[in-house]
């Protein structure tokens, strides 16, 4: 995280009780979130309030859980992700679900319970979003492929599978997939391929799993930003041609959310 973003919302810029919240509090967690123009603290007494350039001051006066992380005082994790419902978008707002379970420890069914419990005036839209975060989740390009799938329609990949060898242990964990079809959704980044060590690897991982028929389709950032229609109209196929059954056509509500 940026020390920027820290001293801006240090007690020197705000009254001493005063927590660092929204996309503020998501980054001192180190958490992904959008990009943002303002640091975000809340108050809880109007007269504490203080304008200052590039920074946005909310007050509440409802009682407001905090935590103490790194040192400063910051909305609870739980609360940041209903904070946040008002200002960014549901795959964004997913993408952090996933990414709280999966660095701070977080369980999903609390994540749930704690939004639909709530009655914070973002907390329709954060339950919705709850409802689509899942446990297991390595990277945010990882929620943004899942998300991609499931809004369009598509039956929802399984996360972080594991095959086990003949002893019971994990031999290699499939970040997003259909088991029952043998079917391998896998996203690959740019650093697969400007490491040559990790591109062999991976060489030699698809090559074993072609020796027992699975078949992994390599989705990468251009598909899912570029040309998502593309990505979906691939896994489409690749269901029905693995023996899926019936397989929906493609929800256009995928669109309100992705580039089409």
């Amino acid at each position: 995280m940026d020390e920027g973003h820290v001293d801006r919302c240090s007690p020197r810029a705000a009254p001493e009780d005063a927590v660092a919240s929204h996309h503020s509090a998501a980054r001192l967690f180190r958490l992904p979130v959008p990009e943002h123009p303002f640091e975000h603290v809340t108050v809880f007494d109007p007269g504490d309030r203080r304008f200052r350039r590039e920074i946005k001051s909310h007050v509440t006066l409802r009682p407001l859980p905090v935590a103490t992380w790194r040192g400063r005082r910051v909305t609870h994790p739980l609360r940041t992700f209903i904070d946040l419902a008002g200002w960014i978008s549901l795959v964004d707002l997913v993408t952090l679900g996933d990414a709280m379970l999966t660095l701070l420890k977080l369980r999903r069914r609390d994540l749930v319970d704690y939004c639909a419990a709530s009655t914070a005036y973002y907390a329709g839209l954060a339950s919705n979003a709850a409802s689509y975060v899942r446990e297991g989740v390595d990277s945010p390009m990882e929620s943004r492929v899942r998300l991609l799938i499931v809004l369009s329609g598509l039956p929802e990949p399984v996360v972080n599978h594991r095959l086990l060898d003949a002893r019971g242990r994990v031999r290699r964990r499939l970040d997003l997939s259909y088991p029952h079809l043998k079917l391998i959704i896998e996203y690959d980044g740019r650093h697969h391929i400007e490491r040559v060590d990790q591109w062999a690897s991976d060489l030699e991982r698809r090559e074993e799993f072609d020796d027992g028929d699975w078949k992994i389709l390599v989705i990468t950032a251009e598909g899912v930003y570029k040309h998502p229609m593309r990505t979906l109209e691939r896994i489409r196929r690749n269901l029905i041609l693995r023996g899926c059954g019936s397989v929906p056509p493609l929800n256009p509500v995928w669109k309100q959310h992705f580039s089409a």
